[in-house]
């Protein structure tokens, strides 16, 4: 199939407009103001392997990060037509706890999943040491509840032991259960519009157009990293604690321009912490991210294909790549 630059534009406005009706539906229905007047959430279309086709323009940590909830999502759980999994572990893709994912496929007359959709809220409680879930923690079982991909809607119902089980370890049962069911309402427009949108092209041309957006935007973001001119730069900050210990906490970067690619050397930041204000490796992800999709001065799609030609390298155990059961609650936020 030869690209047509007319359809490429068209697509990329209708996945764009899909993840942007389901933060709308999502907004709308939410019980919480923390999503419907803060707008803490985000919404976006996946293809069959879980890469990011499009996003919503809502929260920039979750721009990196959510795909990887999705692809553990898609590694751990079996999914079925009118399934929906939940997960919110740092660890697995998530940022801290209280921002929950919820992920949908969208089955197009296959077997298998042809796309996925998913959304993030940032929900106002999820148990733990204290109201809110954003503590002064130093392990990651003071700040909630934690939760592994697992099923929260089966074949269309939602699982009312799954969901007793969540509501009975939250503050605030009856608005993290409106959230809950915002979210899945949110997903449930994206697997409709995706769906519409196989129906008028057909799989084959929306599966093509996913690729070819990844593409396009990779070329893009290659074409702004050639202006940087080559060579090495670094810089560091310091936070001035942790929260519980009063030593400063270093985030040092070193990056490599060659041509269209870049390196981001993250490894000489210093080691986790015992404070809450560690961030797990997708929020760095995510942070590159948004740095590197502020660069391209053309207006393109926020997909996997910015990311392509910008190598992240992390120490595992550090400030900015820490590891179970490290406390996260605020890494995102600092």
């Amino acid at each position: 199939m030869k690209e047509n630059p007319i359809l490429l534009e068209v697509f990329k406005n209708r996945f764009s407009s899909i993840s942007e009706e389901m933060g709308v539906t999502l907004n709308r229905t939410a019980f919480s103001p923390n999503i419907k007047e803060r707008r803490d959430s985000s919404c976006a279309v996946f293809d069959r392997q879980g890469e990011m086709i499009a996003q919503a323009a809502h929260i920039p940590v979750h721009l990196g990060s959510m795909p990887m909830s999705v692809k553990s999502a898609i590694e751990t759980v079996t999914m079925e037509d009118g399934d929906m999994v939940i997960l919110n572990d740092p660890f697995k893709g998530g940022t801290h706890l209280p921002d929950i994912t919820v992920v949908a496929p969208v089955f197009a007359g296959e077997e298998v999943p042809s796309f996925y959709v998913a959304n993030r809220a940032h929900h106002a409680d999820v148990g733990g040491m204290s109201s809110g879930s954003m503590p002064l923690s130093t392990s990651l079982f003071q700040e909630g509840i934690i939760i592994p991909p697992l099923k929260l809607v089966e074949k269309g119902e939602i699982d009312r032991k799954m969901m007793s089980f969540l509501l009975n370890n939250v503050r605030t049962p009856k608005e993290r259960e409106g959230d809950f069911a915002a979210q899945i309402m949110g997903n449930i427009t994206g697997i409709r519009r995706t769906q519409e949108l196989i129906e008028k092209y057909s799989l084959k041309t929306v599966d093509f157009y996913a690729k070819r957006l990844m593409d396009y935007a990779e070329r893009l973001t290659r074409h702004a990293i050639e202006e940087i001119p080559d060579g090495n730069y670094t810089f560091e900050d310091f936070m001035d604690d942790d929260g519980i210990n009063q030593d400063t906490v270093k985030i040092h970067v070193s990056i490599t321009i060659r041509g269209d690619n870049a390196i981001l050397d993250f490894s000489r930041s210093s080691q986790q912490v015992g404070g809450s204000i560690n961030a797990v490796h997708a929020i760095t992800l995510s942070a590159v991210l948004y740095v590197f999709r502020a660069l391209v001065k053309r207006d393109i799609p926020t997909n996997d294909g910015v990311l392509r030609p910008i190598t992240v390298q992390t120490r595992k155990g550090t400030v900015v790549d820490a590891q179970f059961p490290a406390a996260v609650a605020g890494g995102n936020v600092e």
